[in-house]
């Protein structure tokens, strides 16, 4: 039975004694109103605290007994955000350091020492989720080279870890809208020839699927096809507005333009996928013809109010294409990091959580 995590980086402690008391405030609730036994956690860890644990095997011991004692488990990090992920304004702050950055490889050496400690006697790997290499502007040939050493030196790293610890940690490379892999097909272009395929693969976040507006099914065979795997699934969902021109669509989708986090939209015409950075580039420049995919993670329970909708569609398809394709199903983790800049009333962030993570379990299958 596939276990599905919700990702801790909707919360915004960056401090061990801080990411403790999450623990208490949301995690044990959300594991509470789902009467379920035990929860799986995405844990996100910044990265000087990713560094204390793996500097310090007596702090990573105290962490897994934190878990332990709450009933809760970590199979898969997320190392995407390096730290300060719930600054005033994000935006393209998220993608640095980059993969010819060596802060990036001794970031997410760090989160595989620590989460070799931390996985559960049921987990059969770990899983670390990560940027798509960097924005896609400035990137060079050259570029290319300092990422694919990184890749191999980390490579190695996670090789000889396994041979440690008897359970292998991955790496799951997660394109995004704007990246220097921008999609499954970029993603898999780049790294089917370049990295060691038993530790290295994909992250498929489906929000980001969606708003690329390729077909589930047929991106999750190529990854397969390849020789690559998806090592984790982010369940998310996108906004989607079918008219975005219309008086109501423009009303509607603008509640989502917020100054935190990046909100790339395309839009879905005869000639083409159209591209803005931001929403209130794309409310500015787009012509607003065809529909408008938005990269904004909304609750996957809460269908947005018409005309808006979400793309919980594209996360089904994708999610049973692996499920059919892969030898067995890879980790799933809820990542809806947007909670706190949704429009609107703020909501029990427990009770949303807990909502989301049992709209999981009916859809897509699987325990908490």
């Amino acid at each position: 039975m596939t276990s599905i995590a919700y990702c801790t980086n909707v919360h915004p402690a960056e401090d061990l004694p801080g990411i403790v008391a999450q623990l208490d405030r949301y995690a044990v609730p959300v594991r509470e109103k789902l009467g379920v036994d035990t929860l799986a956690l995405g844990l996100w860890l910044a990265e000087p605290v990713a560094r204390g644990l793996a500097e310090d095997e007596s702090a990573r011991r105290g962490l897994a007994a934190e878990l332990r004692a709450r009933d809760l488990t970590v199979s898969t990090l997320n190392a995407f955000p390096y730290g300060g992920f719930h600054q005033d304004v994000v935006k393209h702050a998220v993608y640095l350091p980059t993969w010819t950055d060596p802060r990036r490889l001794s970031y997410t050496m760090a989160c595989a020492t620590v989460l070799a400690d931390l996985l559960p006697d049921s987990a059969s790997y770990g899983s670390i989720s990560t940027l798509p290499l960097a924005w896609r502007e400035p990137w060079t040939n050259a570029d290319d080279v300092r990422a694919q050493g990184a890749f191999d030196v980390l490579a190695r790293y996670l090789r000889a870890e396994a041979g440690r610890n008897g359970r292998p940690v991955k790496l799951a490379v997660e394109p995004e809208p704007g990246c220097v892999l921008d999609t499954v097909a970029d993603a898999v272009g780049w790294l089917a020839d370049r990295v060691d395929h038993d530790h290295v693969g994909l992250c498929l976040d489906t929000c980001h699927l969606a708003v690329s507006f390729a077909d589930p099914v047929a991106a999750v065979k190529s990854i397969y096809a390849s020789g690559l795997s998806v090592v984790k699934v982010q369940a998310s969902a996108a906004l989607e507005v079918a008219e975005p021109g219309t008086e109501d669509g423009r009303r509607a989708i603008s509640a989502f333009a917020e100054p935190r986090y990046l909100h790339q939209v395309r839009e879905n015409t005869p000639t083409g996928v159209l591209a803005a950075d931001d929403l209130p580039g794309a409310l500015a420049d787009l012509p607003a013809d065809g529909p408008w995919r938005v990269h904004f993670h909304v609750p996957l329970h809460a269908r947005p109010a018409a005309p808006l909708t979400s793309t919980t569609d594209v996360l089904l398809a994708a999610a049973e294409a692996v499920r059919t394709t892969a030898e067995t199903m890879p980790h799933v983790e809820v990542e809806t990091y947007t909670w706190t800049v949704l429009p609107g009333p703020s909501t029990d962030l427990a009770a949303g959580i807990a909502a989301e993570l049992r709209w999981a379990m009916d859809h897509i299958g699987g325990t908490p």
